[in-house]
C-alpha cells in the first residue's frame, strides 16, 4: 500500500494516477472529512482508500502513514493571504513529527530545486528544513528537487488571450528549468516503487529549459495571437504580489524567493531526472481543458 499526500493537487494526483495504472493499492491523505465531493467520488470509483489527516495534527497523519509501507510527502501550500512561511514551516514540523516512529520502509518527498538554508525565502528555506528533517530520520528518503512547475503559468493563459500580455517578475530571457506536473508525478511514483538504494536528492527537469519569452511564444502558438512579455522590475515585486492579494509577509517571502532564483541561477542542478512533456504540449492540453 502506498500513502499519498496532496492527491487533490497537480503533482499528487499524477502520483496516484501513475500508481493505479501500475496496479498498486493507494491510500490518499485528505484533511477534508466530508464524505462527498468530486475528489472523493473519483477516488472511490478507482478503489482508492481515503485517510483523513492534517499536518497540524501529527497523530492523525501518523495513523494515515501506518496504513501503508511507502509514502509520498508533499507539504501543503499555505494560503497566500496568511504568513506563508510560518504556516508552511508548521506543516513541515507536523510531517516530521508524524514520521517519527512510523513503520514505513521508504518515503519520497517533493522539494524544490532552490532548496537552501535561510530565513523567510519561501519554499526554498521551508523545504530545506523538510529535507534536513528527513535526513535525520531512520526511514530511507528519496528527495525530488522539482523545478518551476509548468502549471504556474495556467492562470495567465486566459488573460493573455484577452490582453496579449504575459506578466512576469523574471527577466524575459532567463532560461528556467521547468517540468509538467504529470512528469513530476510519474517520476515520484518511479522512486516510490524503486529499491531502497534509490534514495537521496535528485533534481528533476523537463526535456528543455524555457525563458518567459519562450513561454510567451508558446502562448501565442496555442492562442493563435501575439503575446508579449511584460516584466515587472525588481523594485515592484512586493507591490505586485500584494496587488494579487498576498499578505505582507507572504509578499516579502515570495519576493525573496524570486530574487534568489534570479540571482543564483540553476547551474547547481546536476544529473537531473528528465520528464518528456514539452511546454507546447503541456499548454495545448491545458487550453483544450480550459486551463
Amino acid at each position: 500500500m502506498f500513502v499519498v499526500m496532496g492527491a487533490a493537487g497537480h503533482v499528487g494526483s499524477a502520483v496516484v494516477r501513475t500508481l493505479i495504472e501500475r496496479g498498486q493499492r493507494v491510500t490518499v491523505v485528505t484533511h477534508d472529512d466530508a464524505p462527498s465531493g468530486p475528489d472523493r467520488a473519483r477516488w472511490r470509483d478507482q478503489g482508492i482508500e481515503v485517510a483523513v489527516a492534517d499536518v497540524n495534527d501529527p497523530a492523525s497523519l501518523r495513523r494515515a502513514f501506518d496504513r501503508g509501507r511507502r509514502a509520498f510527502l508533499l507539504n501543503p501550500p499555505a494560503d497566500t493571504t496568511t504568513d506563508t512561511d510560518r504556516v508552511e514551516r508548521a506543516g513541515v514540523a507536523g510531517i516530521l513529527a508524524a514520521l517519527k516512529g512510523a513503520d514505513l520502509e521508504k518515503v519520497v518527498a517533493e522539494s524544490t530545486a532552490g532548496a537552501e538554508p535561510g530565513e523567510r525565502i519561501g519554499d526554498a528555506s521551508v523545504l530545506w528544513e523538510l529535507e534536513q528533517g528527513l535526513n535525520a530520520l531512520p526511514i530511507p528518503a528519496a528527495i525530488n528537487r522539482a523545478p518551476f512547475y509548468m502549471s504556474n503559468w495556467d492562470e495567465l493563459l486566459e488573460p493573455a488571450g484577452r490582453t496579449g500580455k504575459l506578466p512576469t517578475m523574471l527577466p524575459a530571457d532567463l532560461k528556467l528549468p521547468m517540468a509538467a506536473p504529470d512528469d513530476l508525478g510519474r517520476i515520484a511514483a518511479d522512486r516510490l516503487m524503486s529499491g531502497l538504494d534509490d534514495v537521496g536528492v535528485r533534481y528533476v527537469e523537463g526535456p528543455a529549459r524555457y525563458s518567459p519569452a519562450d513561454v510567451a511564444a508558446a502562448f501565442a502558438r496555442v492562442l493563435g495571437k501575439p503575446v508579449e512579455v511584460e516584466v515587472t522590475p525588481r523594485e515592484g515585486w512586493r507591490a505586485a504580489y500584494r496587488a494579487t492579494g498576498f499578505s505582507e509577509p507572504a509578499a516579502d517571502a515570495y519576493a525573496r524567493m524570486t530574487e534568489a532564483a534570479v540571482d543564483r541561477g540553476f547551474d547547481h542542478m546536476t544529473d537531473p531526472i528528465r520528464g518528456d512533456i514539452t511546454l507546447d504540449a503541456y499548454l495545448a492540453s491545458r487550453a483544450q481543458r480550459g486551463a
